[in-house]
């Protein structure tokens, strides 16, 4: 067994900069306020300093995993990276939203954005603050949550984001109250996910709802994982250790492309969760963003597989 290196999808769209995304509060204290020269705009306080944004921005490109946090909003995207674009989830919502990249320069100009948001890594950002305004973040530097309230700042919507993590919060915490109740305070749950050739095994905050399980619930995660892969935020495992990493209840991410066929093992069969019909199986592309859409649809997976409501 090894750590990996990261695939392009969890690179792209979790793990760009950072590996902790713990709930610690490091928002900007002054919430951003109309700039009095220009009626138009306001001023946010970004990583790199004060940025002149938008008041009501109308065409926003998003660069990085922040698509669902900006579509929460209600404000109109026009470009969004690849992994956003093919995340089933935003179907509907990104129909007639043009697919982007860092190297697009030329089709983000045609755009005509108002407002660019990335990460710190994004490539070409000096070009870009050349078309638009231009707003990047560090993967891991707000917990995910106040990272959705960073958001609502930068769009002007600080009091409707800050509204949606409160309840968000008081929901998933008394979803988890029940589910400790049903299943036991002792009872263990893993999350694990077949990509590629690898099966890994998450920690607390590598998306794929284990915020929401052990950060909000407050669920127990097997001791294995705890080891393994609470400080690096995940770890890959070859399928014959798997029952050593697993918990009482597994929630199993999968990916249509990836070989699944460690499931057909006697190993797996084996596995205590297996056996007991306590295995829950989510699709990989719709699982693992952590943004309010996201999150919204992962409590409620949680809610249907542990207590049959939503």
């Amino acid at each position: 067994m090894k750590k990996f290196i990261l695939p392009a999808l969890l690179l792209m769209a979790l793990v760009l900069g950072a590996c902790g995304n713990k709930q610690e509060d490091k928002s900007n204290e002054a919430a951003p306020k109309e700039d009095e020269g220009k009626s138009g705009t306001i001023t946010y306080e970004s990583e790199e300093g004060p940025v002149e944004v938008p008041a009501d921005p109308k065409r926003v490109v998003v660069l990085a995993s922040f698509a669902g946090n900006v579509l929460s909003l209600g404000v109109d995207l026009v470009g969004v990276d690849s992994w956003s674009k093919s995340n089933p989830r935003f179907d509907s919502e990104l129909q007639d939203v043009e697919e982007v990249s860092e190297e697009n320069i030329e089709k983000i100009i045609e755009l005509d954005p108002d407002l660019i948001i990335g990460f710190n890594t994004t490539k070409n950002i000096d070009k870009f603050k050349e078309i638009a305004p231009t707003v990047t973040y560090t993967y891991g530097n707000f917990d995910y949550l106040t990272q959705h309230i960073e958001i609502g700042k930068l769009l002007n919507k600080e009091e409707e984001a800050t509204k949606w993590v409160e309840d968000f919060k008081q929901r998933a915490q008394d979803a988890g109250n029940e589910i400790k109740e049903k299943i036991g305070e002792d009872s263990t749950v893993s999350v694990v996910e077949k990509f590629d050739k690898e099966l890994y095994v998450y920690g607390d905050s590598w998306g794929r709802g284990t915020e929401i399980l052990y950060q909000e619930m407050k669920l127990a995660m097997p001791e294995k994982v705890k080891e393994a892969a609470m400080e690096p935020g995940y770890y890959a495992l070859s399928a014959e250790v798997l029952p050593e990493f697993a918990g009482d209840y597994m929630i199993l991410s999968m990916f249509d492309a990836a070989d699944n066929s460690f499931m057909e093992t006697e190993t797996y069969k084996n596995i205590p969760a297996v056996k007991n019909d306590r295995v829950f199986v989510a699709n990989g592309d719709e699982f693992y963003f952590n943004d309010p859409l996201t999150l919204d649809y992962q409590l409620d997976f949680f809610k249907e597989h542990f207590l049959g409501t939503k």
